[in-house]
């Protein structure tokens, strides 16, 4: 006989009340990966399969994890010397007038513990405890130096010593002297990165020449100009200093520091070594044409933050200078290269400057236009002529359906899990003229997300500007970008 005992009794279950049990736990958990995927939306595109041409594979991607294919990379040996950040000295020059707002630029790239040199005054300032600022140092009299021009300013002798002054403080392990003014912001990454090209051991005055022709003209196309900084390795250094006070007593009507240096160099036969990473910034106005075309190189230096506008609008200058650096955090080799590429679907010409804008046109433009710098500034003279510059330009656009829709830079990160960074782009809001192209206005799009890996090693290899890539997307109002090394065969098809 079966007992029908409640000891002995196994009781069943149907599907349903399983189903039924878990229900709650499984809505629950459904929510939380909405919330996730909703998050990562934001960032990268739900699926794309970008074509580089047709002579090139497709790029394919995991349309779960939209993770983009690394493409091999050829390795590279390292070029130069072993230079750190270590082995430069920086020396600034400073007035004490100006000082209260000048500093606010040395903090924003002065390093505490990792930057050496110092700061020279004309004399004594307030200094405020645990402020990050250099050494601050009294330069020597040069009362007893003749100085006879009458556009200038006697400190341009004083400012002109600064290097052998730093030189007799007797720093240990120091290769290079890196002169700069207190408006001059350095990305030192690329200082460093500039400088290992070259033997340390030699001599070598290493800088670049100003914007303006007729500043070249009325000055030397073969002077290092100071606002840009210049650097002098520690051997030219060291024969500078034993000559230079007789040497400038020899040009009394001189103008300023930097001109004076480089008739001392003139008198030790040692030529201007040129570097278009830094900049004097000769101009006025607004710096987005000229940084958005950027020569290829690093950017070192830039000056002038006093009287050119803010690089980002709606900030203070030495804000908008800490915002950019914020980028450079990240990939300080990279920062604001060009890279162009179109949307070909929408017939959009896109011009990135990484970590700094995007800026989408209407229309194809090629790249030999794209890669000119715009006239968004004037000249040192204020003369409305676009032969007064060192380098060519192009002028704004007249047509108001090719007014560029410039998208600034809002945010930077590092993505861990897939070693990208993740640039965010915002939409500038500013008045567009009517446009009656019959075509997708850039304005649709509020914001653009800029993928790329980090390159540390990119002036290792030959100087090339990295492809640009439009991904697909179907999140409305964001468009996604690819920037990096160009693939076998990849052009960049008109």
């Amino acid at each position: 006989m079966i007992s029908t005992s409640p000891t002995n009794h196994r009781p069943s279950f149907s599907l349903a009340s399983v189903i039924r049990s878990f229900l709650p736990s499984l809505f629950f958990f459904l929510f939380i990966l909405y919330l996730l995927h909703s998050y990562e939306i934001l960032i990268y595109p739900p699926h794309f399969t970008s074509k580089i041409n047709s002579q090139h594979s497709d790029l394919q991607t995991n349309a779960t994890k939209a993770s983009l294919v690394n493409l091999t990379q050829t390795e590279h040996p390292k070029i130069g010397y072993d230079t750190e950040l270590k082995h430069i000295a920086f020396c600034i020059a400073a007035s004490s007038k100006l000082w209260e707002s000048r500093k606010e630029y040395i903090k924003l790239w002065w390093k505490p513990g990792e930057t050496r040199g110092g700061v020279w005054l004309d004399k004594k300032v307030k200094i405020k405890p645990n402020e990050s600022l250099p050494d601050i140092h009294i330069s020597q009299d040069t009362s007893r130096f003749p100085y006879t021009n009458k556009q200038g300013h006697r400190s341009g002798i004083r400012i002109s010593r600064i290097v052998s002054e730093a030189l007799r403080l007797g720093l240990e392990d120091i290769r290079w002297f890196v002169m700069g003014d207190d408006d001059t912001v350095f990305v030192v990454e690329n200082v460093v990165r500039v400088l290992s090209k070259y033997n340390h051991k030699q001599f070598y005055y290493i800088g670049s020449s100003s914007e303006s022709h007729l500043q070249n003209i009325y000055f030397s196309y073969l002077m290092a100009y100071g606002g840009g900084g210049f650097a002098i390795s520690y051997p030219l250094a060291k024969e500078l200093e034993k000559m230079q006070d007789r040497c400038i007593k020899r040009y009394p009507g001189l103008y300023g520091s930097d001109d004076r240096m480089q008739a001392c160099m003139a008198e030790l036969n040692v030529p201007l070594t040129k570097e278009p990473g830094f900049h004097q910034n000769d101009i006025y106005g607004n710096l987005l044409g000229l940084l958005s075309g950027h020569p290829v190189t690093p950017l070192v230096s830039l000056h002038h933050f006093d009287v050119i506008e803010p690089i980002f609008p709606g900030m203070e200058r030495a804000e908008s200078i800490k915002h950019l650096l914020e980028s450079a955090k990240y990939d300080s080799a990279s920062l604001i290269q060009q890279s162009i590429c179109y949307d070909q679907k929408r017939e959009w010409s896109i011009l990135v400057s990484w970590g700094f804008t995007v800026q989408i046109m209407r229309g194809i433009l090629s790249p030999r236009e794209l890669e000119i710098p715009s006239r968004t500034f004037i000249n040192w003279y204020k003369v409305l002529d676009f032969t007064s510059y060192t380098f060519n330009t192009r002028p704004v656009r007249v047509n108001p359906c090719q007014t560029p829709f410039v998208f600034y830079i809002n945010s930077t990160r590092y993505d861990k899990a897939r070693k990208q960074i993740i640039g965010i782009y915002t939409l500038h809001r500013e008045h567009h003229p009517r446009c009656k192209w019959k075509m997708v206005s850039p304005k649709t799009i509020h914001t653009v997300v800029v993928l790329k890996q980090e390159d540390p090693d990119r002036w290792q290899r030959a100087p090339r500007k990295d492809c640009c890539r439009v991904l697909p997307s179907s999140k409305k109002g964001i468009m996604y970008l690819w920037v990096g090394h160009c693939g076998e065969n990849e052009v960049i098809e008109v």
